[in-house]
């Protein structure tokens, strides 16, 4: 589904959400009250200049629109891989940014991400992943990393990885996993506007991607591990 396409079916045709390039944002209303919508399309590469235009638009919200919930559309094929971003320190803008969305929630905007599309790697983890809660089409495509590349980065033979990604979500690309491991709350079926409207009325008070990684077999040892930490 493309963005328009999207905004059309949460929103009406007269929803406010506007591209310019492969940056997305507006408003739309739902129940007599505004959202603010901010993302990306057509696969964005998340670069230096993307993701400082990504967190001026939340840093608006905040400033000019105290309380507003933000829904972020996320379609990205990741961070942009080019010396030129390198260089300008994409590390640090991809971090503001979800910092940006980080401040957003502290400050009472109710945060919630959709993968419409496509969601890897880091730009995946700076928007959608931070947010409150994080929801998806049941046509995403979502992984963080390909096994070949996970391979190179482990050591470990492709061949192992390939075979424990049958049984463990962890290593295994696809949307429904996601789901098992709790980055992806739910999917929404059937009507988009119910679906936006219990996902805002229902938003966790704290995250509990953990918790439901526990709860669905995805994650077995995340949630343990961090009451052993905060408890300690």
């Amino acid at each position: 589904m493309n963005w328009n396409d999207l905004a059309t079916a949460l929103f009406g045709a007269d929803h406010a959400v506007r591209a310019d390039g492969v940056f997305l944002s507006g408003t739309g209303q739902l129940d007599g009250r505004t959202l603010a919508v901010i993302g990306s399309t057509d696969h964005a590469a998340i670069g230096f200049d993307l993701a400082l235009r990504q967190a001026q638009a939340v840093l608006q919200v905040v400033a000019d629109a105290p309380g507003r919930p933000i829904l972020l559309l996320i379609d990205t094929q990741g961070q942009q891989l080019r010396r030129h971003d390198e260089m300008l320190g994409i590390h640090r803008a991809m971090a503001h940014l979800g910092q940006c969305i980080d401040l957003a929630r502290r400050q009472g905007h109710a945060v919630l991400g959709l993968v419409y599309d496509q969601a890897l790697s880091g730009g995946f983890i700076t928007s959608g992943l931070m947010a409150d809660a994080c929801d998806a089409l049941p046509g995403a495509e979502i992984r963080v990393m390909r096994l070949p590349a996970m391979a190179r980065i482990t050591r470990l033979p492709e061949a192992m990885l390939a075979e424990l990604s049958q049984t463990n979500p962890v290593f295994a690309p696809g949307v429904a996993n996601y789901v098992a491991m709790g980055g992806v709350r739910r999917l929404w079926q059937g009507d988009l506007t119910e679906a936006l409207r219990l996902a805002l009325a229902d938003l966790p008070a704290a995250d509990e991607r953990a918790r439901d990684g526990l709860a669905r077999g995805g994650r077995r040892l995340a949630d343990t591990v961090i009451r052993q930490v905060l408890s300690a």
